[in-house]
């Protein structure tokens, strides 16, 4: 009884601070819910009061307080206008045109383009203006993609032109240029009321726009040319600190760009070495204020880069030229390999078959004129594996002394399917002496020899290309006998041993030539393939009877109409004009020059589809082009057998060598 007693008051105090409150609060929350002045109600109700002064005019009333422009952060290092025509992202690197959105965020926040910008005008009028400006200005030199100075292009050696890479202000003024940015960066904050645009990232940008590319790789790359400059003025030399910091910045960049050419390829810390850098650079400048000395400095670092760039053009090319000269080692062992077997068969084991065919002019017969062993068989693999009915078609090899046993010994081992071949060795064309052939004689004579192997000749000649040993080999000009090599046909095709064929070339010896004896693909299609860049036309033996701007074509693939080629006597025109060439003032050497004069007036333009140059130095050709063509021409010195070679045309010949040929194994010979 004292218990309920007790209880009761608690109970009571219970019901007072714990129920009874949460009865009368979802009373409360019903009646609010249940009321006929909803919220948007009362929004309007608010909004519609009057302002204070009797006006009529009525003022609409912001629920949340309207954030202020300075609340809103543009992103880091980024001008953007769409109507500008030069926009200057970060400081200064990048120019862009009309209607160009690149978001390229380089070393600089946009506090501090401001700060840089409110600076400008005051140093313009002090000249005390940026000294790599400066340079850029007195140099004035055109490249509109970037204002700083690049060591990606300098003047080219090998042709004299300058091509130095300090680039024009394009501006009329600094002061002009400064504050039609100013005004972009401001109006890109006001005009749209303090709010962020989007960003459009699908621009159709028109054809003829400057698209700026791995431009973070570019100012990392100018940045170390400004503080080699810095290293080098006595102001910041006398400053150890200093000089310390940059060494330790240069090391760092150094590092971060590597063997970088894009911007994908920089590490992820890279934009964190810019900014310090940027940063170092800063203080250097505040050191430095003798801005003839850093333009001296600058003009000193050009001209000893481009010398720097001549040098090594020259060495390329040389080293290039003894690469494409130089025998591989598999190369040499392939044809001792193959003669050895040769020599070991009996003289029944030596000899082809369908030796019948070699004179039908029926037939359609090829003319290959090699001393590569490896290159022919791409060549007749190629032809063979395309043409549609084998047994019709005869190739006609001639090779020197030296690999005419390996030649025979290798398609003795691997026959062209159907097809019959034929094998000869030079020395038994008896007929081809240096008192019938002009070229024979000039070949043997001692101004050649002279021209080839004096150091001081070599040293001189500013062309290596002509130096090539194979315009030394009467090999490389038979094809101006073909007539008396092959006296009983009517027509013959003339294969390069650096092509490789894609189709079958049956249709050509049924291409009318219009009685032209030549047919060829022409190649002037590039304004430099003209009869100007082959024949000397300051000569007037050359400029009274050609044009300098007739069409050139190619040799590696030519249909010859032999009949009309005895009728017109071709070979003696050849013979005329290498007498009149005895001191190579009419050309240089080579077998196109004389092969143009030879066949002028006398050359039919075969389809371009037929024939494709170039895989021999050209990397840009199409896949689309290549797959196209009938044959495609490996000219150059990149040849697909060589470690030069361009690596992405190479299976376009590998797959027509048999690498699991026990010959090639023998001599670690591989694709």
């Amino acid at each position: 009884m004292k218990m309920k007693k007790r209880m009761f008051p608690v109970l009571m105090l219970l019901l007072f601070t714990v129920i009874a409150p949460l009865f009368l609060y979802t009373d409360t929350l019903s009646s609010f819910i249940t009321t006929s002045s909803s919220k948007n109600d009362f929004i309007e109700d608010v909004s519609s009061f009057q302002s204070f002064g009797g006006s009529e005019k009525i003022t609409q009333l912001n629920l949340l307080p309207q954030e202020s422009i300075n609340t809103l952060k543009e992103p880091i290092g980024v001008v953007y206008s769409d109507n500008s025509t030069n926009s200057i992202v970060g400081s200064g690197y990048i120019t862009t045109t009309s209607a160009q959105t690149e978001e390229l965020p380089l070393a600089e926040s946009t506090e501090h383009i401001a700060r840089v910008l409110s600076a400008t005008n005051d140093e313009i009028e002090s000249d005390k203006e940026n000294p790599i400006k400066q340079v850029i200005t007195d140099e004035n030199v055109n490249d509109s993609l970037h204002k700083t100075i690049s060591v990606d292009k300098v003047s080219d050696g090998a042709d004299g032109k300058d091509k130095s890479s300090l680039s024009q202000d394009t501006s009329n003024n600094d002061a002009t240029n400064m504050g039609t940015v100013t005004n972009e960066f401001s109006a890109q904050t006001s005009g749209n009321g303090g709010r962020e645009e989007p960003r459009k990232n699908n621009i159709e940008k028109p054809s003829d726009q400057i698209v700026v590319q791995d431009a973070r790789v570019r100012h990392l790359k100018d940045q170390l040319i400004r503080a080699r400059v810095y290293l080098s003025l006595g102001a910041t030399r006398n400053n150890p600190h200093f000089i310390k910091e940059l060494r330790l910045r240069m090391k760092e960049i150094q590092r971060a760009v590597g063997d970088a050419s894009k911007d994908s390829e920089l590490p992820r810390n890279a934009y964190d070495k810019l900014k310090a850098m940027e940063q170092t650079l800063a203080k250097g400048k505040q050191i430095q204020d003798d801005c003839t000395a850093v333009v001296k400095k600058l003009r000193a670092i050009l001209h000893s880069t481009e010398e720097q760039l001549r040098v090594h053009k020259k060495q390329t090319m040389f080293l290039t030229q003894l690469a494409a000269k130089t025998l591989p080692k598999g190369l040499h062992c392939l044809p001792l390999r193959l003669s050895t077997e040769y020599y070991s068969l009996n003289s029944s084991q030596q000899q082809f078959p369908n030796q019948e065919r070699l004179e039908d002019p029926k037939l359609y017969h090829y003319a290959l004129f090699s001393d590569n062993v490896l290159a022919a068989a791409a060549v007749v693999n190629s032809t063979v594996s395309h043409a549609q009915e084998q047994e019709n078609h005869v190739f006609h090899i001639v090779t020197d002394r030296l690999n005419y046993a390996a030649m025979r010994m290798w398609f003795l081992a691997n026959p062209p399917g159907k097809a019959a071949i034929q094998v000869q060795n030079i020395e038994e064309l008896t007929w081809l002496n240096s008192s019938y052939s002009p070229v024979l004689k000039q070949l043997g004579s001692p101004s050649m020899i002279d021209y080839y192997f004096k150091a001081h000749r070599a040293n001189s000649d500013s062309n290596l290309k002509f130096r090539n040993p194979k315009y030394l080999s009467i090999l490389n000009h038979l094809r101006f006998y073909l007539p008396e090599i092959f006296p009983k046909l009517d027509k013959v095709l003339f294969l390069d041993d650096d092509i490789v064929v894609h189709k079958d070339l049956t249709g050509l010896w049924s291409v009318d030539l219009k009685g032209k004896v030549n047919g060829a693909v022409e190649t002037c299609r590039e304004g430099f393939h003209r009869f100007d860049r082959y024949l000397n036309f300051s000569n007037p033996l050359i400029s009274k009877n050609f044009d300098p701007h007739a069409c050139g074509w190619a040799y590696g693939m030519n249909i010859f109409d032999l009949e009309k080629w005895k009728r017109q006597n071709i070979t003696e025109v050849y013979h005329s004009w290498q007498k009149l060439n005895n001191d190579r003032q009419l050309w240089k050497l080579g077998t196109l020059p004389p092969g143009l004069i030879t066949f002028w007036k006398q050359t039919f333009a075969l389809d371009p589809s037929w024939h494709v140059l170039g895989l021999g130095y050209n990397p840009s050709i199409s896949q689309k082009e290549i797959e196209r063509a009938a044959v495609i021409h490996y000219n150059g010195n990149m040849k697909p057998w060589l470690e030069i070679g361009i690596p992405k045309y190479k299976g376009y010949w590998t797959k027509f060598v048999d690498y699991n040929q026990v010959y090639l194994r023998e001599c670690n010979i591989n694709p």
